[in-house]
């Protein structure tokens, strides 16, 4: 297959096909993610491809798993205008930062972008242990939707992970879980799309990057259908333990590579 010898592996002297196997098992592991929690695919998968790829490729080979998830999700979403127009400035907010981030992501050295990555994997860790106690007000919500749609967009232009800051921001306006899921896969939208659009304008997603992440969206409805069944079993509380455990590892490993 030659669009798999196409792509920047970090690891030369290891096989295509075990490397390709490597990837194979992340999207896996972000379906499952996905499946339990809703959320979660970049934060598992891109700190994790990053070890075997530059940052911009691993990113680039979320692609089609994330718009197909997010836009399954969103299909699925009650009311789906109400809450577009709810969170308009938010998404809007969102779009703008994602683009203006990912120029200056692309004109950054690797090495730095990969620390940016473990540092934003830490970031996401901390913004994901926090439970605000308090609801937000409604009177608030404009002001600190914009405020989260440019972070969200700063981080996710630089490292693909747009959802820590939206996560956070949503919990504190204690949606409904159904609609807490269908807002967020409308406002992910306003990020992954002009991410990955941003990424083939400058030549990043090119077709070796497509037909990979084309057929990652194999393992990754496994994962997900897996992380479903999962979500009965395990309390969702245990779940997000492991994995934030897990990710800080990671981002340890990215750090001490990228020093």
């Amino acid at each position: 297959m030659e669009f798999l010898t196409a792509l920047p592996w970090t690891y030369t002297q290891v096989p295509e096909y075990a490397l390709f196997a490597f990837a194979a098992l992340v999207f896996a592991g972000a379906g499952i993610v996905k499946g339990t929690l809703g959320v979660g695919m970049p934060l598992f998968a891109v700190p994790l491809l990053v070890l075997v790829l530059p940052a911009p490729t691993a990113i680039s080979l979320l692609a089609v798993p994330v718009l197909c998830s997010n836009l399954w999700q969103a299909a699925r979403a009650a009311e789906p205008v109400r809450q577009f127009t709810r969170f308009r400035w938010l998404s809007l907010a969102l779009l703008v930062s994602t683009v203006l981030s990912v120029r200056l992501a692309l004109a950054l050295p690797l090495d730095l972008l990969n620390l940016l990555v473990a540092l934003s994997v830490i970031c996401a860790v901390i913004l994901m242990l926090y439970r605000p106690d308090k609801a937000i007000p409604r009177s608030k919500e404009t002001p600190l939707g914009i405020l989260v749609g440019v972070l969200a967009g700063a981080m996710g232009g630089l490292s693909s992970l747009t959802g820590p800051f939206i996560i956070t921001y949503l919990l504190a306006l204690r949606l409904p879980r159904e609609e807490f899921v269908g807002s967020i896969s409308i406002i992910y939208l306003f990020g992954v799309i002009p991410l990955y659009a941003s990424l083939a304008y400058h030549g990043r997603l090119g077709w070796a990057e497509a037909a990979v992440s084309l057929l990652a969206v194999a393992p990754m409805a496994m994962g997900m259908s897996l992380g479903r069944r999962l979500r009965t079993r395990l309390s969702e509380v245990a779940f997000r333990r492991i994995l934030l455990a897990f990710l800080a590892s990671v981002a340890v490993l990215l750090i001490a590579k990228s020093a």
